[in-house]
């Protein structure tokens, strides 16, 4: 249920639905607008005609029942758009933030590298994997802590805010210490421990849509995560699966346009995981830029063909400062076609 509070509700009124909330077995989620405060009641098992009850107490304007089963990530619980902040950048904000790098951390020297060839092409966070989830056990892993602390330094060194994958609940704590922002992998997007684990950190989550996900159950993920306490949620639409093998996955931007209309939260795009071919990414880039995404994740590596993961999907330097420049083009009018009776 949402309480909405009339404009000139008090604290002391505010307060005293919160409090009715709590003692009616919901938990009671604040949001502050620039004109008033919405009081949103989640649970379940609790006494849902004493919350009805509260369209008549002082300072509420009125009580609405959520119709969607994700309560706090709907545009019902929050109107006005999210913005996450990450290490200083903005994501939500109405600009385009463009995170990039290579799929996985493989030495100091690559990240280096790429760290300084993607902040000059004007990228706004560096993203690099430290623990990788592989398909074949046989493949490289990641580096680890060793990867986290290359990171870190590189985050120093260049004042580019970092974004690695954590894949378990073990890592939580190490990785914190060294990032500015956690990604939640496709794979692990309906792993709820691990949700729950990040639902009460200080940090930044970045949450994938697992590869047979429908756009309920993404923003059905997202929910754990605000729910247990951590609003700082930013989603990536990453291309899912379908009957289509002349790409890695099929990238949905129709659905990256839903959860923007359905949800308050950011929502970018990863058009290498999205299409699995480098020759790809500038086009649908400029497609989800079009569609008003807030971000685009593009994997780079200075030397795509030696990368230990991903490498067909990776653009090297110049492949990445074209792309930004294009970004920076106006987009091109349609061309209209004549009709002919």
């Amino acid at each position: 249920m949402i309480i909405n509070m009339n404009e000139q509700a008090t604290k002391e009124q505010i307060q005293h639905v919160i409090d009715r909330v709590k003692e009616a077995g919901y938990q009671a989620h604040i949001t502050q607008g620039e004109e008033r405060t919405i009081v949103a009641a989640v649970g379940s098992g609790g006494r849902r005609h004493e919350l009805e009850a509260l369209a008549a107490a002082a300072g509420v304007a009125g009580v609405v029942a959520i119709s969607d089963p994700f309560k706090l990530v709907s545009r019902q619980a929050k109107p006005q758009r999210t913005v996450v902040n990450v290490g200083g950048v903005r994501i939500g904000d109405g600009s385009l933030v463009v995170i990039a790098g290579p799929c996985s951390v493989e030495s100091r020297e690559q990240l280096l590298s790429t760290a300084r060839e993607v902040k000059d092409a004007g990228a706004h966070l560096l993203r690099g994997g430290a623990y990788k989830p592989r398909t074949s056990p046989y493949e490289f892993q990641g580096l680890g802590v060793e990867a986290l602390r290359l990171l870190r330094e590189v985050r120093e060194e260049f004042g580019l805010p970092v974004v690695t994958e954590v894949m378990s609940t073990e890592d939580v704590d190490v990785i914190c210490e060294h990032v500015d922002m956690l990604q939640v992998g496709a794979r692990n997007m309906q792993n709820f421990a691990l949700l729950r684990r990040l639902a009460v950190i200080d940090k930044p989550v970045l949450l994938k849509r697992g590869p047979s996900a429908s756009v309920k159950e993404w923003l059905l993920a997202a929910e754990y995560l605000l729910a247990g306490g951590n609003r700082n949620v930013v989603l990536c639409e990453r291309g899912i699966k379908t009957f289509e093998t002349e790409t890695r996955n099929t990238l949905d931007l129709a659905s990256a346009a839903l959860a923007r209309e359905m949800s308050h939260l950011p929502v970018i795009v990863d058009p290498s995981h999205g299409t699995g071919r480098r020759s790809l990414i500038a086009p649908l880039s400029r497609a989800a830029a079009a569609l008003g995404a807030d971000g685009l994740l593009v994997e780079v590596h200075p030397c795509p063909e030696r990368a230990l993961s991903d490498g067909p999907q990776s653009l090297d330097f110049d492949g990445f400062r074209h792309l930004m420049k294009s970004l920076a083009e106006p987009m091109r009018s349609p061309v209209l076609v004549p009709q002919h009776a």
